[in-house]
């Protein structure tokens, strides 16, 4: 395993706000406007986490003939890969009791699009 790698991976998603940005575009594209009006966040606290986001590859931003850059998820799994992280995360903190029943899912699930629905449990 790739310490580092993944250390860096979990600190870039680990931010409240760059989740509540993850899951804003996790539905699609939209633009910092868009992205502002589903968060409640501002143009700059926006700006400054995309940045972020894109400099570590998760998300890009493509022009579409017009002023606004549109942004999205590099790979739409990721929202899977947090809907699965919420749902462990809430078994561990005691949200749940059935913590010992939880199972990730395989892989080649957690890599579909976000139409996929996979969390199960024993």
């Amino acid at each position: 395993m790739d310490f580092d790698t993944v250390e860096r991976f979990l600190k870039i998603i680990g931010d409240s706000s760059r989740l509540r940005i993850l899951n804003a575009i996790g539905g699609g594209e939209k633009t910092v406007s868009e992205i502002i009006a589903e968060t409640g966040f501002s143009q700059t606290l926006v700006s400054f986490h995309l940045k972020a986001l894109r400099e570590s590859r998760l998300v890009e931003g493509n022009r579409k003939g017009g002023p606004f850059v549109h942004y999205r998820l590099r790979d739409p799994s990721l929202v899977n890969f947090m809907e699965s992280c919420d749902a462990y995360a809430g078994a561990v903190a005691g949200a749940r009791e059935d913590i010992g029943r939880f199972e990730w899912p395989p892989w080649r699930m957690m890599s579909r699009g976000k139409e996929e629905t996979w969390i199960r449990r024993k």
